[in-house]
């Protein structure tokens, strides 16, 4: 095994105690990872739009500052990748849509800011769904991105490109955010850890509905240690997201103890209300039956759900509306396929619609609370089915039954989005299929920090353990190009945009010459 294997195996909390000890430049970290992006970027199709001459730029002052003996930030020297979700300033931002081809923002969001200040180096974008609708990550940009595991098979979505990276080393952190599980599913599909924190614990400014507590943004990483390093510096309280509440990254930085010990644990396949195939469940049971010992009690548990499905279409379809009426109303023809449906389903909806999803978002908050009288966490499996082929726009059947739309097999995540309670997807080996398997780990409300402690916890456990530790792809599978993956790509972004990163005032003049598009 070469050197470069060696330093990008090892876990980002490492790599930035090397860095801190003047035993790791950030110039060699970075060098490392771009190889490994060309290398396996092309049999996955991961890593979007790239700024590696940038990079390498802050890499060298990110190198003289730590020889200096400068405060360094939690992040300092460590490569990023951003979900092409959120915008990066002089870096092309396309949302997987052919609208936004050429959009290249003037400024970082305050999301991508934050990580930056603390000392991180943004290297590239990675792959999203079309406006990040749906957990397949495709779209007519960029193509679509392969399991790590199977390039024939999807990432998982809409945090795809983010999860598929990190689990081929190809970068120590990447971001992601979750409405349905866009942060869990991935995750689990490519063995690494996804966590949704708490609405308004890490602000967002680009939701349009700045008071709807569904989307939110968090970490993705290696670890869960990993996990919380890039989160704590994004923790804060900021005047443009009306929901933030918290200021104190640092209960968040590394994770606390718990004696596994000591916890009541309940379980649940389905909530009582989800679809899931058999082999998952089949699956799930005995991932239970494995670690169930580590634990004071684990029981299965019975959860009320009430009509969850009806309220995520209506509180989803909501955001769409907010968000896409103007295109659509001058051209629906500018959407894709699924942020269309949504837009469709919303538009014919109610007030009275509205108003009774509101009722029942809330009825089934309280109701889930309750469990935590008796348990500490909840556990359940991430996602319903088994990987399939990206090819597939969405998982048609669950239970050999068709799916309702294109995010009924989400829901097992999107019930826990409705609930607002912190939800990791933890690594748990693999199903019978031989893919990742991921535990979703679900905490009290706004107890965050409990539940990346405990999921620490376990993740040790379970890496004493053949049935629980976390899966690995084969990189030596991935030697090859997939050109298949970027054949998807009908409107590819223009690649003097995609392959470099422009000053402010060059991107500034680029929109103002007309060849970045307007936001939608």
């Amino acid at each position: 095994m070469s050197h470069s294997n060696d330093l990008l195996s090892l876990s980002a909390v490492e790599l930035r105690r090397r860095i801190g000890a003047r035993s790791l430049s950030p110039v060699e970290l970075l060098d490392a990872c771009i190889a490994r992006i060309q290398a396996v970027n092309p049999a996955i199709n991961a890593v979007t739009a790239t700024c590696f001459d940038r990079a390498r730029d802050e890499a060298r002052r990110a190198e003289a500052a730590v020889m200096r003996g400068d405060a360094l930030g939690a992040l300092h020297g460590l490569p990023l990748g951003v979900k092409d979700l959120e915008d990066t300033g002089g870096l092309l931002s396309t949302y997987g849509s052919p609208n936004f081809r050429e959009n290249v923002p003037v400024a970082d969001n305050i999301l991508v800011a934050r990580l930056r200040a603390a000392g991180a180096i943004v290297v590239g974008k990675t792959n999203v769904p079309e406006m990040g609708a749906g957990a397949n990550s495709r779209n007519p940009v960029w193509g679509a991105t392969g399991n790590p595991f199977n390039p024939m098979l999807n990432a998982g979505g809409s945090s795809g490109g983010s999860a598929a990276a990190l689990a081929t080393d190809m970068l120590p952190l990447c971001t992601g955010s979750d409405t349905g599980g866009s942060l869990r599913i991935p995750a689990a599909k490519c063995g690494v850890v996804g966590f949704r924190p708490s609405p308004g614990l890490i602000p967002v400014d680009r939701r349009q509905l700045g008071w709807t507590p569904i989307s939110v943004v968090g970490p993705m990483g290696r670890s869960v240690e990993d996990a919380c390093l890039q989160m704590a510096p994004t923790v804060a309280i900021d005047p443009l997201d009306p929901l933030s509440y918290s200021d104190d990254g640092a209960l968040y930085a590394v994770p606390g103890r718990v004696d596994l010990g000591s916890l009541r644990v309940a379980y649940t396949e389905d909530f009582g209300v989800c679809p899931v195939d058999d082999d998952i469940r089949r699956t799930f049971r005995a991932k239970i039956e494995a670690m169930r010992h580590l634990f004071r009690s684990c029981d299965p548990v019975s959860v009320d759900m009430g009509e969850a499905d009806r309220c995520f279409d209506v509180v989803r379809a909501e955001s769409f509306v907010a968000a896409f009426r103007d295109t659509y109303e001058k051209d629906p023809g500018l959407l894709g396929p699924n942020v269309r449906a949504n837009y469709e389903i919303g538009a014919n909806m109610t007030l009275a619609d509205r108003a009774w999803s509101h009722l029942e978002q809330t009825r089934l908050f309280r109701r889930f609370q309750a469990l935590y009288r008796d348990y500490d966490l909840v556990l359940s499996p991430v996602t319903p089915v088994s990987p399939f082929p990206w090819s597939e726009l969405y998982a048609q059947t669950i239970e050999g039954k068709p799916a309702r739309n294109y995010y009924h097999w989400l829901g097992l995540t999107y019930v826990v989005t409705l609930v607002a309670n912190p939800a990791l997807s933890l690594p748990c080996g693999v199903d019978e299929r031989g893919m990742p398997f991921g535990l979703q780990v679900i905490g009290p409300h706004r107890g965050d920090a409990r539940v990346l402690a405990c999921g620490h916890a376990m993740e040790q456990a379970f890496a004493a353990s053949d049935a629980l530790r976390r899966p690995r792809p084969d990189l030596t599978k991935l030697a090859q190009p997939v050109p298949a993956l970027r054949e998807l790509a009908t409107h590819p972004a223009p690649e003097a945009l995609a392959t470099r990163a422009f000053t402010a005032e060059e991107a500034a003049s680029l929109r103002a010459g007309g060849s970045a598009s307007a936001a939608v």
